[in-house]
């Protein structure tokens, strides 16, 4: 039988550990992808996945059930983010704003030249979000990575649902100017 997150909550609080470790089998994977686009390290990801999980045990008796479950995580795993990017000064996104972004498509077009053009094209991609300030950043990782609705991430972020499409829609043009010269390739 599936259990929703918030049974799975109340399970936990009444002494099942073993419903956390399904909230967390469940999360883990959509929370460590936030991470690793917001960030763009794999140990920072993986930091502030263990971070976020750690906290929202802690601090489970607290969730009053007014969001969802996840809404409560995801926002948990932003406050992890912006800790590591204060701490670390975000030297990471200038790094990618300095960096010239460039792409050269191979000519020969087997399945192995195509992944890896696709390979070096999504790095590209990765490059340029990373050079993106951070509040734009998570809106676009939130809505087209993890596919959340406008007012999902308004909730997360805390912030009204106008400013999450002004964020996105600016971030995603930022991204285009970014991205232009290789138009051809995308």
């Amino acid at each position: 039988m599936q259990f929703s997150d918030e049974e799975l909550v109340e399970k936990v609080l009444k002494g099942e550990q073993r419903a956390f470790e399904v909230l967390v089998n469940r999360w883990q994977r959509q929370i460590y992808g936030l991470a690793l686009r917001i960030l763009g390290r794999e140990d920072d990801a993986y930091d502030v996945c263990q971070e976020t999980f750690l906290l929202a045990y802690r601090n489970l008796s607290k969730f009053r059930g007014e969001a969802k479950f996840s809404s409560w995580l995801y926002r948990i795993a932003i406050n992890c983010c912006h800790t590591v990017m204060r701490t670390r000064g975000n030297n990471l996104s200038l790094e990618c704003q300095r960096e010239e972004v460039g792409y050269e498509p191979s000519v020969e077009s087997d399945f192995l030249d195509e992944a890896m053009q696709k390979a070096q094209l999504s790095k590209i991609v990765r490059r340029a979000l990373m050079g993106l300030p951070a509040e734009m950043r998570e809106v676009i990782v939130m809505k087209e990575y993890q596919q959340m609705k406008f007012h999902e991430i308004a909730e997360v972020l805390g912030i009204p649902v106008s400013t999450v499409k002004t964020r996105l829609y600016t971030g995603l043009e930022q991204l285009r100017q970014r991205l232009s010269h290789i138009k051809g390739a995308l």
